[in-house]
């Protein structure tokens, strides 16, 4: 009787002979079903220029529409066509479109399966925040209220309209005893501000500024900018001309910069993919790519696509970053909290 079962099991049941037949047999297939190999060209060939367009994103030029900058934009959806293939290759039982899909799960996971862990750590010495309020926020006050509840240090506002500015000015004046208001463009503070003044990113009107912060564990140069907007258009393209022409003003700014501690919030219209940023991005570490978990998408509030609203520091260590609830904007307000370096004192 136990020979019996032993038998059965062997060959009817789910035991290591049954596996082992069924590994005989894909391999078996592979030999002898020649259109394995020959279905799916197409897709693979497709497969591989997703994976290259991945990974030479940077090659892709800008003379034409800056189609580069905006395919960094949204780099990471290209992630998606990554199970999507997968799928088509296994419905057209291809295996050499399953091998060419690889490629691109390789070369996405290298460039943004970090963001997939969590980050985040604990500690630190201060809290900031950055938010676009949106010109034509309805209410402005609940917008106020919502940043003050953040538990934030210090706030960066950007895209102040006149007739707001005094409803953030007295909506978070219990909150914040210190702030500065630079054209569009605000700060605000639970601890001492100085030498605020505008930054002059060749605009022709005040989009940027900067000012000293004196924490209670040191100094730090705090920049807060909007940088221009840009727009996809039919017959231009993606436009961002001035949106580059501002970022390498404020990259210089900030490299001229004194003090060893420097933070810059605010919605930079572009993400840290995006070459066109890299007079800003070269000196600079995103707090989310360093201390965040997830990708912290911050456009559009109803389903972010990207993260253009940016916390970025040097001289400071990320501890941990985040995004907060909706507040009435077009934009998600964005968090971190960072560690002051030793020299900041």
């Amino acid at each position: 009787m136990a020979q019996a079962y032993m038998t059965e099991t062997g060959s009817g049941g789910q035991g290591p002979d049954r596996r082992g037949t069924r590994i005989r047999r894909l391999f078996t297939h592979l030999r002898t079903d020649r259109g394995i190999w020959r279905r799916g060209i197409v897709l693979a060939v497709f497969a591989l220029l997703v994976g290259l367009v991945t990974a030479g994103h940077a090659q892709i030029p800008n003379r034409f529409g800056n189609l580069g900058s905006l395919l960094e934009t949204f780099l990471p959806w290209l992630g998606l066509l990554v199970p999507v293939l997968f799928v088509l290759a296994l419905v057209r039982r291809s295996a050499t479109a399953l091998i060419a899909v690889l490629l691109p799960a390789i070369v996405w996971l290298n460039l943004f399966g970090g963001l997939l862990v969590d980050r985040t750590g604990s500690g630190g010495d201060l809290t900031v925040a950055t938010h676009n309020v949106n010109a034509d926020n309805p209410d402005p006050e609940k917008t106020a209220r919502d940043v003050a509840a953040s538990g934030a240090d210090v706030v960066a506002l950007e895209e102040l309209t006149a007739s707001a500015v005094p409803v953030y000015e007295r909506t978070l004046a219990a909150t914040y005893k210190y702030h500065s208001v630079q054209g569009t463009v605000g700060l605000w503070s639970k601890y001492p501000l100085s030498a605020a003044a505008p930054v002059d990113i060749k605009l022709g009107w005040t989009r940027a500024m900067r000012a000293t912060v004196a924490s209670p564990e040191g100094k730090l140069a705090v920049y807060v900018a909007h940088l221009p907007s840009v727009r996809v258009k039919m017959e231009a393209g993606f436009t961002a001309r001035q949106r580059d022409k501002s970022a390498d003003a404020l990259g210089e700014a900030i490299a001229d910069e004194r003090l060893p501690d420097i933070a810059l919030l605010g919605d930079l219209n572009g993400t840290m993919n995006d070459r066109a940023l890299n007079a800003v991005t070269s000196q600079m570490r995103s707090t989310q790519g360093a201390a965040g978990s997830g990708f912290g998408f911050s456009w559009p509030a109803s389903f972010p696509m990207a993260r253009i609203d940016q916390i970025m520091v040097k001289g400071l260590e990320p501890v941990t970053s985040w995004t907060l609830p909706e507040t009435g904007s077009d934009h998600l307000p964005v968090a971190a909290r960072v560690k002051l370096s030793a020299t900041a004192s």
